[in-house]
C-alpha cells in the first residue's frame, strides 16, 4: 500500500513551492491495516494538485519548486516493519492536523485573484493588460489592472491630456514597475515579460520592450536581469553620467533587446531607445493638443544666447529673447533662469519641423496703448541710450517704449558723421519729443533741441564786418567751413580765400583743422548761414597807401571819372579816391602850376607831369587853368582816410 502526504509552505510575496513527498511501498503482509482504515479513507479524499503560484511583482522570474524524486527503499529497510509503521503513523497524524478548509477552495481563490495570468501567451508573456479607470487626478489616472494594488498612468500618456476620461473607461496598459507609494507604474506601450530563451527570442524578433532589473554597474555599462543576464551599454542607458547610472541599481527599467546570441548567451539591451519612443509618443500627443494662441505653463530647461528652451511637458518650445519683455533684453538670464516655471503663450506651431515659438511679453500689458496720453510733442524726456546705429541712436523713454534720435537731430551746426561720436550705449541723455506715432510704435526725438540754439544770437555776436577766428572743419569744392563758435559754422567761398591769384580748389590753400581768420560778410540766422572772407583781411595796396599817408597830404593822381560835382581819382595802381568838384575845381590850376606856386616840390606829381608831357598831355607852362576832365593829371589833397572801410576822400589842391 502507498500513503501520500502533501506538504505546502506559504511564503510571503514569493511563489508557493510544491513539495511532493511519497512514501515507500510497504508489504501489506507486515502491516496491520485495521488500525488506520479511517485514515486511509481520509487521505484518499485529499486532492493532490500541482500548485505553482506566480507573484504579482513585476519582473520577478517564476520559480518552480524542485521536485523530490521518490527514493527507492532498500531491501534492508523493507525488512523492518516496525520503523515503517511508525513513519506512516506520524505522517497520518500530520494530515489530521491540517485545517478543515478544502485546498480546492484555496486553489480556486488563488486562480481567481490571478485571472490575468491565464490570458497571457506562452513564452514571452504579454504585459498588455486591460485597465479600468477608477479615479482621475490633476496629473494621474488610477486604473484597476486586476492586481491587489492599483496602477497609475500619467495623463500625458492619453490623448488631449486625458480630457474627458472618466471612471469606467478601459485602456490597454503594461506594467513597468512600482513607484514610491507602492502603485504599479503603467504605460500604454506593449511590454513583454520574458520567461525563457524562447520568450527572449520572440521579444527580440518582434522588437518588444521587456522589463528588467539593474543588478550592478560594470565597465562600460550595467548588468540587467531580464530573466537572463543581459548587458546594457552606458551610452544606451538614458543617463547623463556614471553617478546617475549608479542610481539605477536595484530599480526596474523598460528596455529593448538589440543583440541576441543564444549559443553564447550574449544579450544586449537598450533603455534609451524605449525612452525616445515614449518621448516621441508624448510629443505627438502634445502637438495634437496644442493650439496657437493658447496659454501654457512650462519650466525653463536651458538658456542660449538667443533665448530659452521651455519644457512644456515632454515638448520643448523656444522663448526668443525678443519675446521675453516689451523692453530691450540684452541677455535671457536677465529675465528667466533655469528651472523657473513660466507662463507663456504659443505664437506658432510648425508641424513640419515640430518647432514651437513662445512669447512671454504677449501676456504683459502693451505699453504703447497709452503712449499718446502720457507723452506729448514738445515735452522733454530723459533716458538711457540702448542702441547706436548708423542712422541714429535709440533711447528708452520708459520700459517697453523707445524713441529714435536721428543723426541730423544731434547737433545744431556740427556735422555728425556717426552717432557714436556724440553718444554711447548707456549714456543718459535729455531729448525733446518731435513726433509720436503709436500705430507705428515710433517716437522721434531731438537731442539738439534740448540744448540752447547758438544761432539765436548769431547776428549779435557776429555782426557784418567783424573779424572771427576758428578751425577749418570741412573742405569742399566750392569752399571751406570754419567753426566760429560751438555749433556755429561759417563758409569761406573759394573766391574769398586769396586776393592775389585764382585757385582751383580750397585744398590748395587750406586743410582740415587749420586755424584761420576771416571777416564776416553776411549773416542769416534763419537759414543758419554765415558768409566769410579771408582775403578781406590780407593787406592790399590801398591798405599800404593809407598806412603811408595822412590827412592833409597833397598827392597827384589821374582823373578817371567825372559825374557832375563829383569825380574819382586814381592815386596809384588799384588805389582810387573820391573827389568833390565844386567852384574850387573850376578855376583850379594844373598840377604843375599849383606845385610851383606853393614852392613845394612833389616828386610824385613831378613824375606824373613828366610822364604826361612825354605823352603830349601836359599843359604848357603859364597856361590857364582848365576845367576838370577825365584823363587829366591833377594834384589832390587828402581830406579823409578810413582804414576799416578802405576809403580815401580827396579835394582839388
Amino acid at each position: 500500500m502507498r500513503v501520500e502526504t502533501i506538504m505546502t509552505t506559504e511564503l510571503p510575496n514569493e511563489p508557493l513551492p510544491t513539495v511532493e513527498v511519497s512514501t515507500t511501498e510497504i508489504p501489506t503482509a507486515e502491516i496491520s491495516t485495521q488500525e488506520i482504515p479511517e485514515r486511509e479513507a481520509s487521505t484518499a479524499e485529499v486532492p493532490i494538485p500541482e500548485v505553482r503560484e506566480e507573484t504579482p511583482e513585476v519582473g520577478t522570474p517564476e520559480v518552480s519548486a524542485p521536485e523530490i524524486e521518490k527514493p527507492e527503499v532498500p531491501s534492508s529497510e523493507a525488512a523492518t516493519p516496525v520503523v515503517a509503521a511508525a513513519v506512516v503513523q506520524e505522517e497520518a497524524a500530520e494530515v489530521e492536523e491540517e485545517p478543515t478548509e478544502s485546498f480546492a477552495d484555496l486553489l480556486k481563490d488563488f486562480e481567481k485573484s490571478h485571472s490575468h495570468r491565464a490570458k497571457a501567451a506562452p513564452g514571452a508573456q504579454s504585459r498588455q493588460l486591460e485597465g479600468t479607470v477608477v479615479s482621475v487626478t490633476a496629473d494621474q489616472v488610477f486604473l484597476d489592472i486586476g492586481y491587489k494594488t492599483e496602477g497609475v498612468l500619467p495623463r500625458t500618456a492619453l490623448e488631449r491630456n486625458g480630457e474627458g476620461v472618466k471612471a469606467g473607461d478601459v485602456f490597454n496598459v503594461s506594467v513597468t514597475g512600482r513607484n514610491q507609494e507602492g502603485y504599479y507604474e503603467l504605460t500604454r506601450h506593449k511590454v513583454a515579460q520574458v520567461r525563457d530563451w524562447s520568450a527572449i527570442e520572440a521579444a527580440f524578433a518582434e522588437k518588444l520592450a521587456v522589463v528588467g532589473t539593474v543588478t550592478e554597474v560594470r565597465k562600460g555599462g550595467a548588468t540587467v536581469d531580464i530573466g537572463v543576464r543581459a548587458f546594457m551599454p552606458a551610452s544606451r542607458s538614458g543617463t547623463k553620467d556614471a553617478a546617475e547610472l549608479e542610481k539605477l541599481v536595484g530599480t526596474e527599467i523598460t528596455c529593448r533587446i538589440t543583440k541576441l546570441d543564444v549559443t553564447e548567451e550574449d544579450v544586449v539591451v537598450d533603455r534609451r531607445v524605449v525612452q525616445e519612443e515614449q518621448a516621441r509618443g508624448l510629443m505627438a500627443n502634445k502637438f495634437a493638443e496644442m493650439k496657437e494662441g493658447e496659454t501654457v505653463t512650462g519650466t525653463v530647461r536651458t538658456l542660449v544666447p538667443f533665448g530659452a528652451f521651455v519644457d512644456l511637458g515632454g515638448v520643448d518650445g523656444l522663448l526668443h529673447v525678443s519675446e521675453m519683455a516689451h523692453s530691450r533684453v540684452a541677455k535671457p538670464e536677465d529675465v528667466v533662469s533655469v528651472g523657473q516655471e513660466v507662463t507663456v503663450r504659443i505664437l506658432k506651431i510648425d508641424p513640419a519641423t515640430k518647432n514651437i515659438s513662445l512669447s512671454l511679453k504677449q501676456l504683459q500689458a502693451e505699453p504703447w496703448a497709452t503712449v499718446p496720453d502720457r507723452l506729448k510733442v514738445g515735452e522733454r524726456v530723459k533716458g538711457p541710450v540702448t542702441r547706436v546705429m548708423d542712422f541714429g541712436a535709440f533711447v528708452e523713454i520708459e520700459p517697453g517704449v523707445e524713441g529714435l534720435i536721428h543723426i541730423s537731430e544731434m547737433s545744431w551746426g556740427k556735422k555728425v558723421r556717426h552717432p557714436g561720436d556724440v553718444v554711447k550705449p548707456g549714456d543718459m541723455v535729455d531729448a525733446e519729443i518731435l513726433s509720436v506715432k503709436p500705430e507705428e510704435k515710433r517716437i522721434a526725438l531731438g537731442l539738439k533741441h534740448a540744448l540752447s540754439n547758438p544761432w539765436a544770437e548769431a547776428e549779435k555776436k557776429f555782426p557784418v564786418g567783424s573779424q572771427v577766428e576758428g578751425p577749418v572743419t570741412k573742405v569742399m569744392a566750392f569752399g571751406a567751413f570754419v567753426e566760429v563758435a560751438e555749433g556755429v559754422e561759417g563758409m569761406v567761398h573759394v573766391s574769398e580765400i586769396v586776393a592775389d591769384r585764382r585757385i582751383n580748389h580750397p585744398s590748395d590753400v587750406l586743410r582740415v583743422g587749420q586755424r584761420v581768420q576771416a571777416q564776416v560778410l553776411a549773416v542769416d540766422a534763419v537759414k543758419r548761414q554765415i558768409k566769410l572772407s579771408m582775403k578781406q583781411l590780407v593787406p592790399t595796396s590801398i591798405d599800404e597807401y593809407i598806412a603811408e599817408h595822412k590827412v592833409g597830404d597833397v598827392v597827384s593822381g589821374r582823373v578817371v571819372e567825372v559825374n557832375g560835382d563829383s569825380a574819382v581819382a586814381e592815386l596809384g595802381e588799384g588805389i582810387k579816391a573820391a573827389c568833390g568838384v565844386g567852384k574850387a575845381g573850376v578855376g583850379a590850376a594844373p598840377a604843375g602850376t599849383a606845385a610851383a606856386t606853393e614852392g613845394k616840390v612833389d616828386l610824385g606829381a613831378l613824375s606824373s607831369m613828366l610822364k604826361s608831357k612825354w605823352k603830349g598831355n601836359a599843359p604848357a607852362a603859364g597856361a590857364k587853368a582848365e576845367a576838370l576832365a577825365t584823363g587829366q593829371v591833377r594834384s589832390f589833397k587828402i581830406v579823409k582816410l578810413d582804414a576799416e572801410k578802405k576809403r580815401i576822400e580827396v579835394e582839388m589842391a
